[in-house]
């Protein structure tokens, strides 16, 4: 990290998003000027009349409030595996029977998941990216998370300055694949149980860690894998520790029939009774509300819980559209008042991408063309900060922690400019984040992060993922060979020995 801590500090910009007083909406400043002092903003306007000790000059940039990922990438991304490879049960996305029998593993040893968590953080703050909560994939795990790695996770968090809650995911069940075929659930409730006191001890133990930068939070890992006594002990742990708890529900169609199968109800109706619906819960990703065969009223019934319970969307629209999946749809949610925040859960951890991708997608879906930049730039900042309950993250406002980026305005792929958000979100990506601010640190300085070799690292990620895919074939049904699980987009002709002839 780069910059003091406890010095007054200008950063100034060709347009500055501030905020109105209330801190409800954001407001365009044209060169605009923040001020802030240790690690809390003092001053968002024009002309500041006291002194200051260091000015950031922006110069042609937008200076806006860090991106809140309420569902960021924390790994290696296995899910892009599936993009192409259909359908996911045959293709390890369930685990076989026959790997569950023979008792699961680790595809990674602890120094290798740390050096993951290492470089997804790294990937997010170069994504302008400043408050995350962490999503990993289990599927090629012993079971689920665990206290160390999270631990271990903090630690790099801390030195890479970025803000994070934290804590292991933990689950009761599984869907596996029979050889003939058959999806059924299996059920280690011990075993749930004691990732769920893990996370207890480890909201505990870590909460407010780093001056405040590493927070706690709960996350059982999706509806379909937690039973009754997870669910209903994840909600009373969550309010007795006052820490927000995220479930992955209404996100697939195995989900809703596992749910309606064993409950004979929607997922959202199982949270309401169990009483996990709070405005301390976090659901990705909405697209399947409504349960089994879902009607118009079915959907404006789970709106409705959403509504009367304060629990927020996650909306994560690139890795929804990947999987042909949309959010049934922004205008409802927003209109009815429910909370509504971003997340990226994909490679690459683009934010901007997604908002982009998210208005496209909402307007086809909805035809409704009044759904704007603006609405989810909002949502990724606002949005996500009001869902954690955190009125000083997500807006740069005297009081607001000192969390900013300045998006680089002079880039040709831009196009002509306009409108600073309208630009960035249609034409710009996250690689336009030029310098990232947390806590009153500057973290990324001129698109890289002092201390960290970026392109080492990018080759060990390179050989894990390769790690990775390897591993693929026995926990898939039948176990098919590794080139049958991935298939190249074109047939593949290999180089052939020296003398012989191509086909």
């Amino acid at each position: 990290m780069v910059g003091t801590h406890g010095s007054r500090t200008k950063v100034t910009a060709r347009w500055v998003v501030g905020c109105t007083p209330d801190g409800t909406q954001h407001q365009l400043l044209r060169d605009g000027e923040v001020v802030y002092e240790g690690n809390r903003i003092i001053f968002v306007g024009h002309d500041y009349p006291g002194e200051v000790g260091e000015t950031i000059d922006g110069g042609n940039a937008l200076l806006a409030p860090g991106f809140v990922d309420l569902d960021a990438l924390f790994d290696l991304d296995s899910t892009v595996l599936g993009f192409d490879n259909h359908p996911g049960w045959a293709k390890a996305r369930v685990w076989a029977s026959s790997y569950v029998e023979a008792g699961p593993r680790d595809v990674y040893t602890p120094e290798q998941e740390t050096f993951q968590h290492t470089y997804a953080m790294a990937h997010l703050l170069l994504n302008g990216i400043t408050t995350a909560l962490p999503i990993r994939s289990i599927l090629y795990r012993a079971w689920a998370e665990t206290y160390a790695e999270n631990a271990a996770a903090a630690e790099a968090a801390e030195a890479l300055g970025i803000r994070m809650y934290l804590g292991p995911s933990y689950r009761t069940g599984l869907p596996m694949v029979h050889p003939d075929g058959r999806i059924s659930m299996h059920w280690d409730e011990a075993q749930g149980m004691a990732g769920l006191a893990d996370a207890i001890r480890f909201v505990q133990d870590f909460d407010g860690r780093a001056e405040g930068r590493i927070r706690g939070f709960l996350q059982p890992d999706r509806i379909e894998g937690c039973t009754e006594a997870l669910l209903v002990g994840t909600a009373q742990a969550a309010a007795e520790l006052d820490c927000v708890l995220r479930l992955h529900c209404c996100q697939g169609a195995l989900e809703v029939e596992l749910v309606q199968e064993r409950f004979g109800k929607r997922s959202l109706e199982v949270l309401r009774d169990l009483d996990v619906l709070s405005p301390r819960a976090l659901l990705p990703h909405g697209t399947n509300l409504g349960g089994l065969n879902a009607t118009a009223e079915t959907i404006q019934a789970d709106l409705e819980l959403l509504a009367a319970s304060g629990a927020s969307i996650v909306h994560c629209p690139l890795v929804s559209a990947r999987h042909g999946s949309v959010l049934n749809s922004f205008s409802r949610v927003r209109g009815m008042g429910i909370g509504l925040g971003m997340g990226t859960d994909t490679w690459p951890s683009d934010m901007v991408q997604n908002l982009h991708i998210g208005v496209m997608v909402s307007r086809a879906a909805s035809g409704d063309l009044s759904i704007s930049a603006g609405d989810y730039f909002t949502a990724a900042t606002i949005g996500g900060a009001d869902a954690l309950g955190r009125a000083d993250l997500g807006r740069l406002l005297p009081g607001a922690l000192a969390d900013m980026v300045l998006w680089d305005l002079s880039g040709q792929h831009l196009g002509q400019q306009f409108d600073p958000i309208q630009n960035l979100v249609l034409s710009g990506s996250g690689r336009d984040a030029r310098t990232v601010i947390v806590d009153g640190r500057v973290v990324v300085q001129d698109r890289t992060l002092p201390g960290y070799d970026l392109a080492a690292m990018h080759q060990q990620a390179q050989a894990q993922y390769e790690q990775l895919m390897a591993s693929y074939p026995e926990r898939a049904h039948l176990h098919p060979p590794m080139e049958t699980i991935f298939e190249p987009s074109f047939p593949l002709v290999e180089r052939q020995p020296s003398g012989t002839a191509s086909a």
